[in-house]
């Protein structure tokens, strides 16, 4: 299927183009040091050959990504547990609107899961053309099924970038018949408070026809938590806290996106958990079709959010984190002595990677533990709304 003409300049590459990215990718010098280091015992030549019999971009993921990926999984971290029972049908494409940790990793291992649970396809990936400081980048993540999402443009582009983005998504859902993976907000919630942005719901609204919950049901919305046992960016997350107390528009730059690109792959994760909330059209089908635009978004959000926080799974350290925060021992069922020692020794080592000229250590251990905390708070208040 060739797609639209208004979304060449956004959308993953379509099968037919992919000989030739594929030939531009192998030729680009740093693009050949990234197969060094990532393949080292498989000549350059070889992966072309690998490369050629890829003929769509599920292909290459299957060829490449998948098993790099699995291996990541398994020595990065302790493998990944996907539990989707709240979804019936798996050949419907759904949207699956996550929290957010990883630059890299969320979507990507959203799609080993589905792979590995019977799910026919994976994921379109939208990403933010802000991490895409490299040209064999750009043509990598589009290759990978990924679609832009136009962060640089100016404020009078923003309004047309957006409806655009939004056409190709219910594209992409409605005729190309794929999933999607968006995050709930624009980047990460670095300190783990997830909340969706109602400007990522007006985005999605944008496109479409009928009202305003007849375009969001178009997308079977479906929130998706997931959870690492630890972030490895969460010393150069609480590094930046500091960083933008300290330095008036304290901004990263392409470097710092980099390291952290880097470091979220090859970091220890732990255990890795994704859990399906239900998907949201049943529910929008109970909302009165005239109520304000923005208490609709808000509530479309907070529902989104309270499925998130529901599916979350909390490992020991959350718990330690919560109660080092609140110096308390509220959570203490939860975790042992010995869970207690393995989390401050992390916590130190972590601490110690911060590169920061004068780190104020107290505020940095707090950013952290919030982060692990966080995650309890929140799943607390989600089940409080329940009861």
């Amino acid at each position: 299927m060739r797609t639209p003409e208004e979304f060449d300049e956004i959308r993953p590459y379509d099968a037919e183009e992919l000989p030739q990215v594929f030939s531009e990718l192998v030729a680009d010098p740093e693009f050949q040091e990234i197969i060094r280091q990532v393949l080292p015992d498989q000549p350059l030549e070889v992966v072309c050959a690998m490369l050629s019999k890829c003929h769509t971009s599920l292909e290459l993921q299957k060829t490449f990504f998948y098993p790099l990926l699995k291996h990541l999984a398994e020595t990065c971290g302790k493998g990944i547990v996907f539990d989707s029972s709240s979804i019936p049908d798996k050949a419907t494409p759904h949207t699956f609107i996550t929290n957010h940790r990883d630059i890299v990793l969320d979507s990507a291992f959203l799609s080993v899961s589905l792979l590995d649970n019977g799910f026919p396809t994976t994921v379109e990936i939208a990403i933010g053309d802000n991490l895409l400081i490299k040209p064999w980048i750009r043509k990598l993540v589009r290759a990978n099924k990924s679609f832009i999402v136009q962060r640089s443009v100016n404020i009078k582009q923003m309004l047309e970038s957006s409806k655009r983005l939004s056409r190709y998504m219910h594209y992409a859902i409605t005729q190309k018949k794929e999933n999607i993976w968006i995050a709930q907000r624009e980047g990460r919630a670095k300190d783990c408070n997830d909340r969706t942005q109602d400007s990522v719901l007006k985005m999605i609204a944008m496109g479409g026809e009928g009202s305003i919950i007849e375009r969001l049901k178009e997308m079977n919305l479906t929130p998706t938590a997931l959870s690492y046992e630890y972030d490895p960016c969460d010393y150069l997350k609480a590094q930046e806290f500091q960083q933008k107390r300290d330095i008036n528009g304290f901004k990263k730059s392409p470097q710092d996106d980099l390291l952290n690109m880097q470091t979220g792959i090859y970091g220890y994760k732990g255990r890795i958990f994704f859990k399906t909330g239900s998907c949201l059209n049943d529910w929008l089908d109970t909302l009165d079709p005239n109520m304000p635009k923005g208490e609709l978004f808000k509530l479309v959000a907070h529902r989104i959010d309270r499925e998130i926080f529901l599916s979350y799974r909390l490992y020991p350290g959350n718990y330690i984190a919560a109660d080092l925060l609140k110096e308390s021992k509220v959570y203490q069922n939860h975790y042992t002595e010995e869970d207690v020692a393995v989390f401050e020794g992390y916590l130190e080592k972590q601490l110690e990677k911060i590169t920061l000229k004068r780190p104020d250590r107290a505020f940095l251990r707090t950013c952290i533990l919030t982060m692990y905390a966080n995650p309890v708070f929140n799943q607390e208040q989600a089940q409080q709304e329940l009861s």
